[in-house]
């Protein structure tokens, strides 16, 4: 910008020194011309006619043409075809003496009505001439040629000039202030926002751009600290990952390492082998949970999750689910209470990764029950939707774990002493399954008092159209 803002003013000065200036000249000379072929030929239909019909005496033509010329500027003389000057205003009269303009021949100027240069060698310096003939019919007496100081037209064409030169600088400094306020609003942004997105690149993704603007460029600033701030937070819930799958994993394995080596060098004798082999299978069925729950959670975000929907029964699908935890239940005297809005509730989903919703949701709430308590899974239908609540009345979640509760690997401190063989995946597989159906699941809790899991499903048309009818 500042290599084009130098070049315009070169430029800008070399069309106004050149271009601008012959122009000016040219305008100039073509307006002058006019005005005294004008002045001209009104004097040679007048005055200088009157004279040549003996109606005025030549005293009077030389003092007319005398203040005509000083009015113009112009030296104006009666010529006669033959080059003789009857009249001229730079001179006094002379009847004795008379001039003549040699090779004089007004047919010369037919490509132009007027002629810049000394008029055939009459005029000291360069003039601009016009001549104007004296006709009586087809009679010509003469011409009425008027000359005008080309030198006064180039001090007019600089004063012009001058004003243009004005209008150029001030147009370039203007134009020095929209550069100013270019560099100030886009070029120190921009280099800002390029040194951010090298920052970027280089991994350094806390780097902060300051540009505080609510134009485009203020936009696309906040844009990319947000991308910045997006892929931080993948790269640090990434460690995180990582830092969680090592420590679920180590767990489990050292204990299958413990119990194995102490089998194996006899400090378990042969008799309890059964007793620590169960516990070498409960851990290892914790790893093989780990792993298809990392692949299902993987899967769902890399390659999308492919829905096979079909209608079905809802409430038909929470008594078989709720079933299945009848043991559970009984161990820890656990009632599931089931509130369902008819006996039949079709709705459009995946009938296989609703199951699976509804086991993690269930088995959550078994788990952080109580004893003695109550599990109410309740269905209500509302505007084409089907709500489907999941509520215990356990130890709750803390207020400030709430927003996290799906948050892969999380798990509250609460739960943590609750419940240490949970993979804290449950919750972030059952939002991306109800997720991939388009619609919204929700948690209300309070601590020490339980917690409410709410997820929606779209109503079956085959439903919707019955209840129409």
């Amino acid at each position: 910008m500042l290599i084009a803002y130098l070049i315009f003013g070169v430029f800008g000065f070399i069309i106004v020194s050149t271009f601008m200036h012959q122009m000016t000249v040219r305008q100039l000379e073509q307006d002058k011309a006019r005005e005294l072929y004008k002045n001209a030929s009104l004097m040679a239909q007048n005055e200088a006619l009157a004279v040549y019909k003996n109606e005025m005496s030549l005293i009077s033509l030389k003092d007319i043409i005398d203040r005509n010329a000083a009015i113009s500027d112009a030296v104006v003389r009666i010529v006669n075809p033959s080059g003789l000057i009857i009249v001229s205003s730079d001179y006094d009269l002379d009847v004795d003496n008379p001039e003549v303009i040699e090779n004089f021949d007004v047919t010369s100027l037919s490509g132009s009505f007027y002629s810049v240069g000394t008029f055939y060698d009459s005029l000291d310096g360069t003039y601009l001439t016009v001549a104007s003939p004296i006709t009586s019919g087809p009679v010509v007496h003469g011409y009425v040629v008027a000359s005008y100081d080309i030198d006064l037209l180039e001090e007019s064409s600089n004063h012009l000039l001058n004003l243009d030169y004005i209008l150029l600088l001030i147009m370039f400094l203007l134009s020095l202030i929209i550069l100013i306020f270019f560099t100030e609003l886009v070029y120190i942004p921009l280099r800002k926002i390029i040194t951010g997105t090298e920052q970027y690149a280089s991994g350094n993704l806390h780097y902060e751009i300051s540009i505080e603007s609510d134009d485009e460029i203020g936009y696309l600033a906040a844009s990319l600290a947000y991308m910045a701030q997006e892929l931080a937070k993948g790269e640090d819930n990434q460690k995180k990952i990582v830092a969680n799958v090592s420590h679920d994993f180590r767990s489990p394995l050292t204990s299958i390492k413990g119990y194995l080596e102490a089998m194996n060098d006899g400090t378990i004798p042969p008799e309890l082998f059964p007793k620590y082999t169960g516990i070498v299978i409960n851990e290892t069925d914790r790893l093989i949970k780990l792993t298809n729950n990392l692949l299902t959670l993987n899967n769902l975000n890399t390659s999308g999750m492919i829905l096979d929907r079909t209608d079905f029964d809802i409430n038909n699908v929470i008594r078989q689910t709720a079933s299945t935890f009848e043991g559970s239940c009984r161990g820890k005297m656990i009632t599931i209470e089931l509130a369902l809005v008819g006996d039949i509730l079709y709705v459009n989903a995946d009938l296989g990764k609703i199951q699976q919703v509804l086991y993690n949701l269930i088995d959550n709430a078994i788990k952080f029950s109580h004893k003695n308590s109550i599990i109410r899974i309740e269905t209500a239908e509302k505007h084409n939707k089907v709500f489907v609540s999941v509520k215990d009345s356990g130890i709750g979640i803390p207020k400030e774990s709430v927003p996290l509760v799906f948050d892969r690997f999380y798990k509250s401190d609460l739960s943590r002493g609750k419940d240490k063989k949970g993979t804290g995946l449950g919750l972030s597989i059952t939002r991306e399954i109800i997720r991939a159906h388009k619609e919204n699941i929700n948690v209300i809790s309070t601590e020490g008092v339980g917690s409410e899991f709410i997820f929606s499903l779209p109503l079956s048309d085959d439903d919707v159209t019955g209840e129409d009818e």
